[in-house]
Order: C-alpha cells, then structure tokens, then sequence
C-alpha cells in the first residue's frame, strides 16, 4: 500500500474526541503557526496517544493514509464554537482515509513530551518503539547505544534553569540524563559532543547506571 521513503508524520491525540473525528469523519487538524516543514508531504498519519486514552497511553495503535490538506479557519472546522480564542486562526485539514490498527502498537519506553515525528513507511513499519521512527545524523550512535542496552530516547528536552535544549541523544540514569549532541547548536552544560559508546559508557556509569524500561515507564 505504501513504499519504503513514503512520508510519515506522527501526531499527538490529546483527546478521545480528536481520535473520533479522524475515525468517524475523516480529518485531522494541525495549526499553521506550529505545522511541521512535511505536513503538506505526509502520506501517512499516526496517532500518539496521550495519558487520556489511559490503557492505550503513551503508544501508536492506530494510522491513516493522508488523502489531501487544504487550510482553513478552526471556525470553518468547529462552526458551533465561533467564541474560542482560536476561532480565526489558520490550520491544515488533513484528510484522512479509514484508521487502520498498528500491530503490534509502538510504545514509548516512558513518558516524555513529544509533538509531531517526521519518520518513513519502512521506519513506521520496523519500529519496535517511538524512538526508532526518528530520522537523523544520530542514527548510527542510536543503533549502538540501543545494541549495547541503554536505549537512548532522540530528540529529547531537557530543561536547565530558563533554558530548554533538545538533545540529538539522552538517556536517563540513576541520578540524572546523560545528554548528547552531534553538532554545535546550544546545549545543556554537561551535554557530551560527538561521543563515542565508551565515552558514553563512562557518562552513564557516574550516574549510578541507566534507569530499567519499566521504571521510566510509571
């Protein structure tokens, strides 16, 4: 149905309610302001479940082909909610063809704040867990720090003080987050630049060891 390099955006449902329109009607609604550079180009949509969905929280069970997109104003989409704050503010409407299950779900390894991914059909297809659907110049580092059983979360924000950054790699240990990142964008102070596995090895070890799946996950 789709090929290997086919566009795929992952999206958060906060609501039950949301997840019904895409099922029942056919649509999924981004807004312009914070729309993703692929959202034109998606040709297929997945679904990250919130903590809302309770037994199915922080997981992709369910996707859809994307079918067009036009934009309009969240009036247009909403008519009976012509008062709220964001009633004229632009948005792409992204239609949908019929929700299909993902079997088995693509689970987070634990909670974590996360918008939209930008990943590939056969990504999509492979992942065992979110943090497989990312597309980067981490990638090799990711594969080996996931063989060597850290299982590194990408593209993680982490806050120090005022200042957020996202880190290209972090893993979350004992008494604080290994972070990593590849290049010279601005990161947290003890962030490790370009590492390799024993460096990284080294790093996790100081903070008492990386936390176990099951723990991140509660």
């Amino acid at each position: 149905m789709f090929h290997a390099a086919d566009r795929v955006l992952v999206g958060v449902m906060n609501s039950p309610r949301d997840f019904a329109l895409a099922r029942d009607e056919g649509w999924y609604r981004i807004p312009e302001r914070t729309a993703p550079d692929c959202t034109t180009d998606a040709a297929v949509m997945g679904f990250y479940f919130t903590a809302k969905f309770k037994e199915e929280k922080w997981a992709i069970h369910w996707y859809a082909e994307v079918r067009g997109h036009e934009l309009v104003l969240r009036r247009d989409l909403f008519p009976d909610q012509p008062q709220h704050p964001h009633a004229n503010e632009r948005y792409y409407k992204l239609q949908l063809g019929p929700v299909i299950r993902r079997e088995p779900p693509i689970p987070s390894l634990h909670w974590r704040r996360i918008t939209f991914i930008t990943s590939t059909w056969d990504r999509f297809a492979a992942a065992e867990e979110i943090n497989d659907l990312y597309v980067s110049g981490a990638d090799g580092l990711y594969v080996t720090l996931k063989e060597s059983g850290f299982f590194p979360e990408r593209e993680y924000l982490i806050c120090e003080g005022d200042m957020e950054y996202t880190a290209d790699l972090a893993i979350p240990c004992q008494e604080g987050i290994v972070s990593i990142v590849l290049d010279n964008k601005p990161a947290p102070l003890n962030a490790l630049r370009n590492a390799d596995l024993a460096t990284v090895q080294t790093a996790v070890q100081k903070l008492g060891g990386p936390k176990q799946k099951l723990e991140m996950r509660d």
